[in-house]
């Protein structure tokens, strides 16, 4: 009985969420890094912007999708399975968002520290994971 209250409370439980997003989060920041023709952490070492504005709209993107799993779903793995598959339909408009503009390369332009590029990608991250995370069932 004091287990089952301990496994209930809402610190735990909030730990607990925590704690499978953050991995959540380390995994798909691990795929994007595969998914961009540039280095993240590299260029935003060395102070590249629009790398960073990209990066941190997608941080953004995936842990908002993940705060409306968290919000739908009581159990753990409906939680990770509906945030992963936000998640990947964040990359799907990633790649959208690559082919929408054949005038000029997304990655080269956010390598290059295309700032407003960068702001661009940041704003499509953000506000399609609150159109991904509403429609999350």
């Amino acid at each position: 009985m004091l287990l089952n209250s301990f496994w209930h409370h809402p610190m735990v439980q909030t730990a607990g969420y925590f704690s499978l997003v953050v991995l959540c989060l380390v995994i798909a920041m691990a795929i994007f890094e595969l998914v961009t023709k540039y280095k993240n952490w590299q260029e935003i070492k060395n102070g590249n912007m629009a790398v960073a504005l990209a990066t941190g709209g997608k941080i953004l993107g995936v842990c908002n999708i993940f705060r409306y799993s968290i919000e739908r779903h009581t159990s753990l793995l409906a939680m990770i399975g509906w945030g992963m598959f936000g998640f990947v339909l964040l990359i799907f408009a990633y790649i959208l968002y690559e082919f929408l503009t054949p005038t000029f390369k997304i990655d080269h332009e956010i390598e290059q520290d295309n700032r407003s590029v960068g702001f661009i990608s940041f704003t499509i991250s953000v506000g399609l994971s609150f159109v991904i995370g509403a429609s999350i069932s």
